[in-house]
């Protein structure tokens, strides 16, 4: 019998030594009962006797647990790896209060800033100094598209800058892509006498405005009639009419839906597009209305024409104030802030006004020079002026193939030439990108008020013009380079 239970005992120590040396930690981690007390105590034994063995499958795995065995014993303890945790959390909240705090902090000057440009803006005093940066662009950099069959007479841009809508006196409306220059979308025009079927315009068309949503598109023709279409598909929505004569001037509300409407029928009248409905008229000019603009303030800006007057419309009191200064047909005008606007005349002048002053705070004559024999010289017209809102850019377009680029002075007290860009024809529209990086021209062989004479050489369609800005320092440049 004791010869059998000793061989039963030899029989594990061979078999399984590699067994033993993971049993005491499953054991340390177990029931602290007795029996496994008894166990532990001889596995330990067994564990030490492995240990000091030269045993060659025993080595290297003693050496890889010895050092476990030492950081669990030897290591930092448990209370202080937790307070070295803590102290570690601590110093990350407070590096992440204080990255918090400065980006408050910038983000506070930021909305001020903004604020504090939205108070100006508001009061008409905000006057963003870019003209002195511009730069003239090369010949080869501006574009020329080209859809319509006959001369552009009006254009606008998206209000993020994407997209491009002309008209002309074909009728028709086009969608650009301002990257490609691709036409994205056509609305033709109709023939004379096709008003009950064809959807769209059957006249030459004189003036279109976007809603600065980007939502609304209105187009006025001389056939009296405004049409409402959806600025993204071109779908056509509602057609306004009302006017007696000619509708030559658009001009949606910014911040809303609000539409005004000049004609050459000498009234104003309003629109509510959101309600397809019709608001009031307002009567004041003597003579066809030729121009008509707007900004944030329920209030809108108009030209006269031959009544040589710019009128200012409050729309909520029912009141107007009445400008003279030009001494021919006052032909388009644009607002450049909340308080002051340029205007164009058929005698060559452009002039800068403030609602505050009843005359011109700057003008000048002769602005894209003269045409015609010694002896008989006539200033060419001013066909359309541009602003660039809030700044203290603006342009002139007319027919003696360029296009005139204007600093205005401080607080609006002057008119000095930047530069001029070489387009061919009659600059019927004008406008700038809101973003001021392009300024894009409307042109055409004809003036797009008449026929009263032609430019064959000239090519009717689109010309996008790069706004290049000179580099902010040459120090600055070099280190940039």
């Amino acid at each position: 019998m004791s010869s059998f239970f000793i061989k039963s005992k030899d029989k594990p120590k061979s078999t399984r030594k590699g067994k033993l040396i993971a049993a005491p930690k499953r054991k340390a981690d177990g029931d602290p009962g007795a029996k496994n007390k008894l166990r532990e105590k001889k596995t330990n034994a067994r564990y030490n006797e492995e240990i000091s063995s030269d045993s060659e499958n025993e080595g290297p795995i003693g050496s890889r647990k010895r050092p476990v065995v030492e950081e669990n014993d030897y290591g930092e303890t448990p209370q202080e790896k937790k307070l070295r945790l803590a102290k570690l959390y601590l110093e990350q909240l407070k590096e992440a209060d204080e990255n918090k705090a400065e980006a408050e902090d910038f983000e506070t000057d930021l909305v001020a800033g903004r604020l504090e440009e939205e108070v100006l803006e508001q009061k008409g005093k905000l006057q963003r100094f870019i003209a002195k940066d511009l730069v003239q662009p090369d010949a080869s950099e501006i574009r020329l598209l080209r859809g319509h069959k006959l001369p552009v007479t009006c254009l606008v841009i998206s209000p993020d800058d994407k997209c491009i809508f002309s008209a002309a006196k074909d009728c028709s409306i086009i969608k650009w892509d301002v990257e490609s220059g691709k036409k994205l979308h056509t609305i033709p025009g109709g023939r004379k006498g096709t008003e009950d079927r064809h959807v769209g315009h059957t006249a030459h068309i004189l003036c279109m405005s976007i809603s600065s949503d980007g939502k609304y598109l209105a187009t006025g023709d001389m056939n009296k009639l405004i049409m409402i279409w959806e600025a993204e598909t071109c779908k056509h929505l509602y057609k306004f009419t009302g006017h007696k004569g000619p509708v030559s001037g658009l001009s949606f509300r910014k911040g809303s839906h609000d539409l005004y409407s000049a004609s050459h029928d000498r009234s104003v009248k309003v629109w509510n597009v959101d309600e397809n409905a019709y608001v009031e008229t307002l009567f004041g000019h003597q003579d066809t209305i030729t121009g008509l603009d707007c900004l944030s303030r329920e209030r809108c800006v108009t030209t006269g024409g031959r009544d040589r007057t710019v009128r200012v419309w409050k729309i909520a009191e029912e009141s107007q104030l009445v400008f003279h200064g030009h001494e021919g047909s006052i032909d388009c005008i644009q607002l450049i802030n909340e308080e002051h606007m340029i205007t164009g005349a058929d005698d060559g002048s452009v002039s800068l006004w403030s609602v505050n002053k009843k005359k011109p705070l700057s003008t000048v004559k002769k602005a894209h020079g003269c045409h015609g024999d010694a002896g008989l010289q006539q200033p060419h017209w001013v066909s359309s002026v541009a602003a660039l809102h809030n700044s203290d850019t603006a342009a002139s377009g007319s027919h003696n193939s360029h296009v005139q680029l204007w600093k205005c002075g401080q607080n609006y007290r002057g008119l000095e030439r930047l530069f001029t860009v070489p387009v061919s024809g009659f600059v019927n529209s004008l406008k700038f990108s809101s973003s001021g990086q392009f300024l894009v021209a409307g042109v055409g062989q004809e003036h797009r008020l008449g026929r009263w004479w032609r430019l064959k050489d000239a090519k009717n369609g689109i010309y996008v013009i790069p706004l290049k800005r000179k580099p902010p320092n040459p120090e600055e440049a070099k280190t940039a380079e």
